[in-house]
């Protein structure tokens, strides 16, 4: 092998070897995201730039309330009232990619995968009520401080049930223009993809998300 080839080979070699080091960290550990949605105004706005802590999906550790997370979003995004099933309101899944090449394009490269941004609201076993323009868990009703002034949360098709265990609730908190966990139902936590950690960009609001 004469010395060209023999760096074009180590160079090859250098390339296959980063690629599949970023894939593990980003599938694994974190990973950069910009935000695309106006459901999480104003603690989110649109082109800020977010790091995503993905350990605590390789984990599987359960998000708690309050939380900012990522997930896959539902096949299925509204219901009409006869299609509501309050025993097993759990989000439908119903167009996973079949075969091994699929799966990868979707899942570790997240190629046509839409996934949504919301805060975590009640967790396995919580009665949730939406009533009177707020939030009740287990008849309390929810103190939300990262609310802006004077926010009605509307209740939708799910605004009265008890989290499925291995599930979550979360709603964006732009009530108003959010189409979540009201709309299709509680999240398993197979689908919850990361958890906010900080924002990056832009630097002036640099720092832990909340």
């Amino acid at each position: 092998m004469d010395d060209k080839l023999k760096s074009i080979l180590e160079w090859l070699y250098s390339m296959i070897a980063a690629i599949i080091l970023a894939l593990i960290i980003r599938y694994y550990i974190g990973t950069p995201t910009i935000v695309k949605q106006t459901s999480m105004y104003p603690t989110l706005i649109e082109n800020q730039k977010l790091w995503l802590d993905r350990w605590s999906k390789t984990k599987k550790e359960m998000p708690q309330r309050g939380d900012i997370i990522t997930f896959e979003a539902p096949s299925k995004k509204t219901y009409n009232n006869y299609e509501v099933n309050k025993l097993n309101p759990i989000a439908k899944y119903e167009n996973e990619p079949k075969g091994l090449f699929n799966k990868f394009m979707y899942y570790v490269l997240e190629i046509k995968k839409e996934s949504f941004i919301k805060r975590v609201i009640a967790l396995p076993g919580e009665h949730v009520e939406i009533k009177d323009g707020k939030v009740y868990i287990n008849k309390q009703e929810l103190k939300e401080d990262y609310l802006q002034d004077n926010v009605i949360t509307r209740g939708k098709s799910f605004n009265d049930f008890i989290v499925p265990e291995n599930c979550i609730f979360a709603i964006g908190d732009n009530r108003e223009h959010s189409v979540d966990c009201r709309d299709f139902g509680c999240i398993p936590l197979e689908k919850v993809e990361s958890k906010v950690l900080i924002r990056i960009w832009p630097f002036d609001v640099w720092g832990k998300v909340k």
